[in-house]
């Protein structure tokens, strides 16, 4: 019996979260789940959307699968989603995006990884507000070490990254490439520009490659890396990136294999993993039983295969390919018209992959 922690999150979370929970179940995997609660509609009860013992619960169980949680921008609560990597030192964010027959695409080949670095660069939470005392202070500073002028209105966020995690993710990535059968890992960056924080990252994945002389290896600048995905993402296989451009990459490979709806995640560390679909909450279609739930399912086959059944994962990512090939009972994002009234909601897709996984 697998104890595993079970964030619902909140928007459309619940539903995909639970469509995804009913799929695993379905695999016959004997899994003890471990409600809790966060996000922005349980601060009322908590006075913080990440109360204490949803930590707890996922250190206690050292895996979890969450649903989306509405982040709010520019203003509100820091997200929840980067608060729990950076908590739980879930360092390396991986990312799939796998392009499955039937699914819409302008492509007929798609099978990526993107590793993205968790913890550092633009999303490690060091700002400083428009107009504040240590904002000037901050800009006083610069212009006396650097000789360099910053507006006194701006607003001012660091993008820290170090040789220790940058080194911590490439190592990752090359075992990650190297465990599943890849064949290539290409770094991506901006350190023709960045040359003292971009360029450590750099630094450290080319030290790190002449270890692994099996796994090819090659750099990337990351404009250049946007158009070579969309012109040719077959060339490419892992892709391993600091943390704000593995945001970026990953959304624009999930829009190379159908959208987001199909882009599954996992989040991990050395000990604890945490899976949850690339998508947002989209709090517009709350409750209408209509997005499309592939992206949670997959999550789910991801921490299947880091608990070591593998059978299931296979049985559970194959079950869910041959509704998206057959193309009947899929929600309205897999039809090639989306008007198309024979689409069916999230629990109604969520039981046909169901159907295949016990008729298998």
């Amino acid at each position: 019996m697998y104890n595993v922690t079970l964030i619902p999150g909140d928007g459309v979370g619940p539903e995909v979260i639970g469509a995804a929970r009913k799929c695993i179940e379905a695999t016959g995997v004997p899994i003890k789940w471990e409600i809790k609660e966060a996000g922005a509609g349980v601060i009322e009860k908590y006075g913080t959307p990440l109360p204490d013992e949803v930590l707890k619960s996922i250190r206690r169980n050292k895996v979890a699968l969450k649903g989306p949680i509405t982040t709010p921008v520019g203003s509100g609560f820091r997200s929840v989603n980067v608060a729990l990597r950076k908590e739980l030192d879930l360092y390396a964010c991986v990312r799939p995006c796998k392009l499955y027959p039937g699914a819409r695409s302008k492509y007929k080949r798609v099978d990526l990884v993107v590793v993205r670095e968790n913890t550092e660069d633009l999303y490690s939470g060091i700002e400083f507000e428009r107009g504040a005392i240590d904002t000037k202070e901050f800009i006083e500073f610069v212009k006396k070490k650097k000789n360099m002028s910053i507006r006194v209105d701006s607003g001012i966020s660091l993008k820290p990254i170090s040789s220790f995690a940058s080194e911590r993710i490439v190592r990752f990535a090359f075992e990650y490439a190297r465990k599943n059968g890849r064949r290539k890992v290409t770094a991506v960056h901006k350190a023709n520009i960045m040359k003292y924080s971009d360029g450590v990252f750099l630094e450290a994945a080319r030290g790190l490659a002449q270890e692994f002389p099996d796994i090819e290896f090659e750099d990337r600048i990351v404009d250049n890396m946007c158009m070579q995905l969309v012109q040719k993402p077959e060339a490419y296989d892992v892709i391993i990136t600091p943390n704000l451009y593995g945001d970026i990459l990953s959304d624009l490979c999930a829009g190379l294999v159908g959208g987001l709806g199909l882009a599954p995640g996992g989040n991990i560390g050395d000990e604890i993993a945490l899976f949850e679909p690339t998508h947002g909450s989209a709090p517009k279609y709350t409750g209408l039983n209509k997005v499309n739930p592939t992206a949670a399912i997959l999550s789910g086959v991801m921490m299947l295969r880091h608990l070591g059944e593998e059978d299931a994962a296979k049985r559970l990512e194959n079950a869910t390919a041959k509704v998206i090939a057959e193309g009947k009972y899929v929600t309205y994002d897999l039809k090639e018209n989306p008007e198309d009234p024979s689409a069916v909601g999230t629990k109604e897709m969520a039981e046909e992959i169901i159907g295949h996984i016990k008729s298998d």
